[in-house]
């Protein structure tokens, strides 16, 4: 590789898109130069590399071993340079930048309405744009910057990225506020496996979930009848039924007409984490967000990542 003093940093940007897009005219729109332009930048990074870097394929181009080692190396440059080039204070009254945050319809319900109720008080310029949650994707997205952070659980959430725990969910037992079941003070296991039961299944073809894993522990079973894909409509359905839910106990809290109880089976909750990348890891409006989120989400035990050493309590570093 040639001296450092004479590398072009705009060659790392156009590897870096390169690498990202793997086709020469999509690297080329990305930066927004002519494809002669982004050919003419692969030759010199051939040359300042030593390698060949990307072969030709039937659909674009293929990176070499030697680029693929680059990658990583690479994006974690290309973070710190655009730390660099971060305002050195971040003032989140008058800051108009746009986030953009991939969650499930629970982290939507749960996390992201009471989030960005806060960011309004405190950031009413910013904007934060919701997308649904593409477990298959979401690596790459945060890795292209097309999401800046993922509400995820840690079983769901990629290697090599940052996470910080939010908070412990537990399920609680739902149902509509005139149910018969609901005029007692508890629901017994007895009367809980005879009633009909709705869940909430991503897959929308299946009867079973958690809770009946639990049952199976103790040798009881229940009555599945109703299973869906979103969460959010299921308050509206148990409202018009006679059905009860097991449901994540923040998605019904302050929710009006519903019965909530403790289930009669001892059931596993789940945890769930911010998920970010190495781009915006040192970011100090990323920062700022990512506490503003930790704040809103009730978790007083964790102190602030944007004031201390964030590498000693806030952040796991996935392996």
């Amino acid at each position: 590789m040639k001296d450092l003093k004479t590398l072009d940093l705009n060659l790392l940007k156009a590897l870096d898109a390169l690498l990202d897009e793997q086709n020469v005219t999509r690297a080329a729109a990305r930066l927004g130069v002519t494809q002669p332009a982004m050919s003419a930048m692969l030759v010199r990074l051939r040359g300042t590399f030593g390698d060949p870097l990307f072969a030709r394929a039937r659909r674009g181009i293929v990176p070499t071993r030697r680029a693929l080692a680059l990658a990583e190396p690479l994006r974690q440059v290309m973070g710190q340079i655009s730390a660099l080039l971060q305002p050195a204070v971040f003032e989140p009254s008058s800051a108009t930048l746009t986030f953009t945050i991939a969650a499930t319809d629970y982290a939507a319900r749960a996390i992201a309405a009471p989030f960005a109720t806060a960011l309004r008080q405190r950031a009413p310029h910013m904007r934060v744009s919701l997308v649904a949650v593409e477990e298959a994707r979401v690596q790459s997205q945060l890795e292209h910057s097309e999401v800046d952070l993922a509400l995820l659980t840690p079983e769901t959430s990629p290697p090599d990225l940052y996470a910080r725990r939010l908070f412990d969910e537990r399920y609680v037992c739902v149902m509509r506020a005139d149910h018969p079941a609901a005029q007692g003070r508890r629901l017994t296991l007895r009367k809980f496996c005879e009633l009909d039961h709705a869940l909430v299944s991503y897959s929308g073809n299946r009867f079973r979930g958690v809770t009946d894993a639990a049952l199976e522990t103790i040798g009881k079973a229940r009555r599945v009848m109703l299973s869906v894909q979103n969460f959010l409509i299921l308050p509206e359905l148990l409202r018009a039924s006679d059905m009860v839910a097991v449901l994540p106990a923040r998605l019904v809290r302050g929710l009006d007409g519903l019965a909530v109880f403790n289930p009669p089976v001892a059931i596993p909750g789940f945890t769930k984490t911010a998920v970010w990348h190495e781009r915006t890891h040192r970011e100090p409006a990323h920062r700022w967000l990512r506490e503003l989120l930790v704040e809103t989400c009730g978790d007083t035990r964790l102190r602030s990542d944007y004031a201390s050493d964030i590498t000693s309590f806030d952040v796991t570093h996935k392996n």
